[in-house]
């Protein structure tokens, strides 16, 4: 066989087998066993985050207690290894809970109580379709939804639990924005 032949079989054989292959980013998206998420969190827990000052003022108390993101909550994209995504789905344009997702909510609780953890961010991403201010909402909304149901369903205390909305400023895969493995609910500990 010529290599002028043998050029697009190579290449075909080629992508067959890089897509055969675990990527990270498939890695995140298939799901993570319990112990893992337990892992991850107390991985998290090392590197030092930090979240709000002590001292807050009216507006940062008011915020902290509905959950909702203040100015000192500035989010820190963890490396792809110790990130804690799930991908919890929703139906088109909502934010409602599905209630085939909430097992996946019950094995990370048991992970932020084994993992012993003091602050959990939790953070919402869309993928690309839609405008920024569309995205940005509609993450927000789907990261409290999260926090809502681990409080009324898990028991976690809601002053622990922060929702981040990041609309698809920070796309897991970049390569393929309009991805559904960017639609995702990250979670982060920070104490």
């Amino acid at each position: 066989m010529s290599a002028k032949r043998f050029a697009p079989v190579l290449a075909v054989a080629i992508a067959a087998l890089a897509a055969a292959l675990p990527s990270p980013v498939a890695a995140q998206s298939s799901g993570m066993t319990e112990a893992e998420m337990t892992e991850a969190l107390r991985k998290q827990k090392t590197r030092g985050l930090v979240i709000a000052p002590a001292v807050r003022n009216e507006a940062e108390t008011a915020a902290a207690e509905t959950g909702a993101r203040t100015e000192a909550a500035a989010y820190e994209q963890l490396p792809t290894d110790i990130q804690v995504n799930i991908n919890i789905r929703f139906d088109l344009d909502s934010a409602a809970l599905r209630p085939d997702e909430k097992p996946k909510l019950a094995a990370l609780c048991n992970a932020v109580k084994a993992a012993e953890v003091k602050v959990l961010r939790i953070v919402g991403h869309t993928d690309a379709i839609g405008s920024a201010d569309y995205n940005m909402r509609l993450s927000q909304l789907r990261a409290e939804e999260v926090r809502r149901h681990l409080v009324a369903e898990c028991g976690l205390p809601a002053e622990m639990l922060e929702a981040v909305g990041m609309g698809k400023d920070a796309l897991l895969d970049p390569q393929n924005p309009r991805g559904a493995v960017n639609r995702r609910v990250e979670f982060q500990a920070l104490g």
